[in-house]
C-alpha cells in the first residue's frame, strides 16, 4: 500500500466553516462546560454541607465577579445543551433534516438558550430584590 501524506478522514482544515458545523462544536464545548460546571457546583454543595466558613468561602468565590461570568456560562451551557440536544432528538427519528430546516433549528436553539440564559439571570436577581 502507498504511502501517502493525505489525512485518513476529514478533518476541519478540509471543509470551509458551515452553520451547522459551528453549532455541533458549540454543542460539544459546552458538553464539556457542563461536565466543569457540575465540578464547581459539587464542590458547592460540599462546602454548604461542611460548614459555614466553608461555605462562605465558596460563596464568596462563586458570588465575585469572574464567579459569576462563570455562572453565567454554565447557565448559557445548560440551556444551548439543553435545547440543541432536543433538536438532535427530532434528528434521531429523522425530523429537520433537509438544510434549511437544520438551519432553522439551529439558530432557535441558539436564541432560546439566550433567551432562557437571560430569563433566569433575571428572576434569580428580582428574586433577590436587586431589580
Amino acid at each position: 500500500m502507498a504511502n501517502s501524506n493525505r489525512p485518513l478522514s476529514p478533518h476541519l482544515q478540509v471543509y470551509r466553516p458551515q452553520w451547522t458545523m459551528m453549532l455541533s462544536i458549540l454543542h460539544r464545548i459546552t458538553g464539556v462546560a457542563l461536565g466543569l460546571g457540575t465540578l464547581l457546583l459539587a464542590w458547592w454543595l460540599v462546602a454548604a454541607a461542611t460548614g459555614p466558613d466553608a461555605f462562605a468561602t465558596a460563596q464568596k468565590i462563586v458570588g465575585s465577579i469572574p464567579g459569576r461570568f462563570v455562572l453565567l456560562g454554565f447557565t448559557f451551557s445548560l440551556f444551548y445543551h439543553l435545547a440543541n440536544g432536543i433538536r438532535h432528538l427530532f434528528w434521531d427519528v429523522g425530523v429537520g433534516f433537509e438544510l434549511k430546516a437544520a438551519q432553522k433549528s439551529g439558530w432557535f436553539a441558539l436564541v432560546l438558550a439566550v433567551v432562557l440564559t437571560i430569563a433566569s439571570w433575571y428572576v434569580g436577581y428580582a428574586m433577590r430584590g436587586q431589580v
